[in-house]
């Protein structure tokens, strides 16, 4: 009885030990006899004892993984699959062993090698097909693996950017921004560069400016500059992309008011607001609709030109655009006022006084039309201000200096001619020699 109890003893601890011994099915993997190495350890696998030790999983991994990617299986579902069962096992012999000391023998790494590669050439067939959702799923995969890999110096460098690179323009197209963030900036930060890079830093610009952090979008933009210096779109400033990036007149306007909020005097955001709204307000269409709120608009446009003007001293460009546009304005009303004096007349009969009524409406437009040309004086004489003060001035200058001469000379012969008509001479001729100093001025501006 005593030897009996001995025997069962002695098998319990023969089917133990070997439970525990992982080296047959090893020798089966190192001989290359995968088929056989599965049905082992699957079977081995039902044997709590045997699955105890985190080697368990990383031998079921490094079969199932190894098998997926004979001829006989590559591409196939059933591929799939043991690429899934595989990873599954790699994952439990993470958990169990987060260390992951094993990995030191080379047939556990071959298993690592072959899932991320695995996982890169499915997620890249994912993404030429555009399944951008499958695509990064594999993708994300395939950067554990690489992480892994680089760990353990299997990828002498110290980012694998090929595999990045990719997730990140998968997950840009997918519309998952925070992971494409997260690759970019990765990449971004080790300052690659190259064909098909530079995409990365224009994301991280965009991106950042788009969520209002400016410290990071000078950050990435100083970083393009540096790794691509003859590419001019990293010396586009905030003011750019805030116009760039923006559709609508309205987003336009909100996204520059935005940065005057924290910048008022900023010279470039004030300008480019009085652009906008000069482009809006004096528009080349004739049949263009001028905005509901055109006054309050006009103020905001004066407003930023002279701020534009105040920021540069010796920048003549904003009280032009302030000169021309009251100018423009002057011209709808003389238009009005022309209209009324032809309806006047063919309303009066000959040897016949005008109404009372067309008389004050003509006198309402000349008022209209001489406070609106007034608008301009000061803009153009400050413009010709700073056009007289540059000694040698190319052909544009001179003749922006000469449309404003030309333009003060008119206003004066305006203010001339209703001082006649108010029968003021001494408003006359105050007037009268304004208008020839102007037009003098304007003679004087050789081409």
């Amino acid at each position: 009885m005593k030897t009996y109890i001995l025997s069962l003893a002695a098998l319990f601890a023969a089917i133990t030990a070997m439970a525990q011994n992982y080296d047959p099915v090893k020798t089966l993997v190192m001989l290359n006899q995968i088929d056989k190495a599965k049905t082992d350890i699957d079977k081995a696998f039902g044997n709590t004892k045997y699955t105890a030790k985190p080697e368990a999983f990383i031998l079921k991994s490094t079969i199932y993984s190894t098998l997926a990617n004979t001829d006989a299986k590559k591409g196939t579902p059933e591929a799939d699959q043991l690429i899934g069962d595989a990873d599954a096992a790699f994952s439990k012999f993470k958990e169990m062993d987060p260390s992951m000391a094993l990995l030191s023998e080379s047939m556990y790494q071959n298993g690592a090698v072959n899932l991320y590669s695995n996982f890169y050439t499915a997620g890249y067939n994912d993404y030429s097909k555009k399944n951008w959702n499958d695509a990064l799923t594999k993708l994300k995969k395939a950067i554990n693996y690489s992480d892994i890999l680089i760990k353990l110096k299997l990828l002498t460098s110290p980012l694998d950017t090929n595999v990045l690179i990719l997730a990140g323009i998968t997950a840009e197209a997918g519309g998952f921004k925070e992971d494409a963030l997260n690759y970019y900036q990765k990449l971004a930060n080790a300052k690659v560069g190259g064909e098909g890079f530079e995409g990365v830093y224009r994301y991280l610009i965009t991106y950042s400016f788009g969520k209002k952090d400016m410290e990071a979008f000078e950050r990435y933009k100083a970083l393009g500059k540096e790794v691509f210096p003859s590419s001019d779109y990293f010396d586009y400033d905030k003011v750019d992309f805030a116009v760039g990036l923006a559709n609508s007149f309205e987003e336009k306007l909100k996204a520059i008011d935005e940065l005057l909020a924290t910048d008022p005097d900023n010279f470039k955001a004030n300008q480019v607001l009085g652009e906008i709204l000069y482009d809006t307000l004096d528009p080349r269409e004739q049949e263009a609709v001028l905005p509901a709120n055109y006054a309050d608009l006009e103020k905001k446009m004066i407003n930023a030109f002279t701020r534009a003007a105040k920021a540069r001293a010796g920048y003549e460009i904003p009280y032009l655009y302030i000169g021309d546009h009251f100018i423009n304005k002057a011209a709808v009303v003389s238009e009005q006022r022309d209209q009324h004096a032809q309806d006047m007349k063919a309303r009066t009969k000959p040897g016949t006084m005008a109404s009372k009524e067309d008389i004050a409406k003509r006198d309402a437009l000349d008022k209209q039309y001489g406070e609106t040309l007034e608008g301009a004086r000061e803009p153009y004489e400050a413009a010709v201000a700073i056009l007289a003060s540059k000694g040698e001035l190319d052909t544009r200058d001179k003749q922006q200096y000469k449309k404003a001469a030309s333009y003060l000379a008119d206003i004066f012969a305006f203010k001339k001619a209703m001082a006649g008509k108010a029968k003021n001479p001494t408003e006359q001729a105050k007037w009268a020699a304004e208008e020839k100093k102007w037009n003098d001025r304007y003679d004087s501006i050789k081409n």
